[in-house]
């Protein structure tokens, strides 16, 4: 995984930490029975997923491919040249 760089950005770093506060905010509220504490600890979670979207939107995030992008390509005008010969094949 480390070759891909799978969740070596800021956004992810970033939602990761955000999403242990709001877990350790969550289970102080299971040990101290604090159901409203134990809320705001998961919608501290919740939000950790939102801002981690929003920085990845943002350019954040990992970088598409070019490589990758022009396999994906080359693999789309195949999938509608096949597409188009059967269309062919059937009207005829």
């Amino acid at each position: 995984m480390a070759a891909s760089s799978h969740g070596h950005t800021p956004a992810a770093w970033t939602g990761a930490a955000i999403a242990f506060v709001g877990f350790c905010v969550s289970g102080a509220a299971m040990i101290m029975p604090s159901i409203p504490l134990f809320w705001v600890g998961m919608v501290v979670v919740v939000a950790a997923g939102v801002v981690s979207k929003a920085m990845a939107m943002a350019g954040m995030g990992k970088q598409p491919d070019p490589a990758v992008e022009a396999i994906k390509a080359e693999q789309r005008k195949l999938r509608e040249a096949a597409t188009a010969r059967e269309a062919v094949t059937v009207g005829a």
